[in-house]
């Protein structure tokens, strides 16, 4: 009778893990004109990001993102961005997905993208907004509730960055690539860059750490992401990020 207990939990264990897409997923297809495209999409536990951009040259095509929820096979996404339709910030699009370990794939569309990871191994699978900035040895914070936010959003081995405001429906730019972490370093490979093309095959190292906060109630939690090198731009930077 245990084992027969065991078997029935490790195979709903199995369909859960088959059924949840936390993590990033990728699809490479060619466009009208004949130009290698990746579409790569991240989801953290609460949101989630999809890029667009040339393989060769890392030009982005398109970018939107929110929050999602998956009930069964449908999955609702609620819009805080979007590069070329800031028309749809703050509605809901609904539509039905079809998702195995291996891959998810969106119903009545093209669109069938394989799993890069599911959120491992890399230490900062989630969402992140800028919370406070330290220059000069003063901390300067960030409300992290106003409309203007850049959020930076990670799977295990993927990460995007996006500055917008949910508010004017505005977005600013974004960029993104691979990422790992070891031993107190995030590194990251940039393989687009809205701003900045130039920007695309730079390999950036920063020293980061991960602090968090538990009180007596759930509102007391919160994890922080410490980040701490130079920028693109060869600037220095120190900065904090708040899980969402």
């Amino acid at each position: 009778m245990k084992k027969i207990v065991l078997s029935i939990t490790i195979l709903l264990s199995f369909i859960l893990n088959a059924q949840n897409p936390v993590g990033a997923w990728e699809r490479v297809h060619i466009s009208k004109d004949g130009k290698e495209l990746k579409s790569v999409v991240i989801f953290s536990e609460s949101h989630q990001s999809i890029s667009i951009y040339e393989s060769k040259t890392g030009k982005l095509i398109h970018s939107n993102g929110g929050t999602w929820k998956l009930e069964g096979l449908t999955m609702t996404e609620v819009v805080e961005f979007d590069t070329d339709n800031p028309k749809r910030v703050g509605s809901a699009v609904v539509f039905d997905i079809n998702i195995n370990d291996q891959f998810l794939e969106i119903v009545g569309s093209e669109m069938k993208f394989s799993r890069i990871d599911n959120g491992a191994p890399g230490d900062l699978n989630g969402a992140w907004l800028m919370s406070a900035r330290i220059r000069d040895g003063k901390k300067q914070e960030r409300d992290i509730s106003i409309p203007r936010k850049t959020m930076k959003i990670l799977s295990g081995t993927r990460f995007q960055w996006i500055a917008y405001n949910t508010e004017t429906k505005k977005f600013m730019a974004t960029g993104g690539g691979s990422y790992t972490t070891l031993k107190g370093k995030y590194k990251e490979n940039i393989e687009f860059f809205s701003r900045d093309n130039s920007k695309v095959g730079l390999n950036l190292e920063f020293d980061y750490g991960i602090l968090t906060k538990t009180g007596d109630n759930e509102l007391d939690y919160q994890k922080n992401w410490y980040h701490k090198g130079f920028s693109s731009s060869g600037n220095p930077i120190n900065e904090i990020w708040t899980l969402r």
